[in-house]
């Protein structure tokens, strides 16, 4: 599976983006797809993930649960990450990963992975 992330950008403080993520050459053993984001000096960090064949979603901790909604479009091959209330420690290179694992929530866990959207929120 190859992966193509679009839809980073700037946006200001208190505002919205969806992130897209395109599969193509996925199989039925590419499980799911994960969101994560890496911060300026830090580790990767995930965010949440989606089921292709059901859609049930998995979010990493308070701090993006309620804010950021994954989902997927099974038909299109295109997950999506919808992001609300954005603040300035949301400004980081987001990345969208492909894994054959059903809970698959570390790093580690994904193979495949897009070459990742930048996402800036100003002040």
């Amino acid at each position: 599976v190859q992966l193509q992330a679009s839809g980073g950008g700037l946006v200001q403080a208190g505002g919205s983006l969806r992130l897209s993520c395109e599969a193509s050459g996925r199989t039925g053993s590419d499980v799911g797809v994960g969101w994560f984001r890496q911060r300026s000096g830090k580790e990767p960090e995930f965010l949440a993930r989606v089921a292709w064949n059901n859609g049930e979603t998995y979010y990493a901790d308070a701090a993006v649960r309620g804010r950021f909604t994954v989902s997927r479009d099974s038909a299109k091959n295109t997950a999506y990450l919808e992001m609300n209330n954005l603040n300035q420690e949301d400004t980081a290179l987001y990345y969208c990963a492909s894994t054959k694992l059903r809970w698959g929530i570390s790093a580690p866990q994904y193979d495949a992975w897009d070459q990742g959207t930048q996402v800036t929120v100003s002040s």
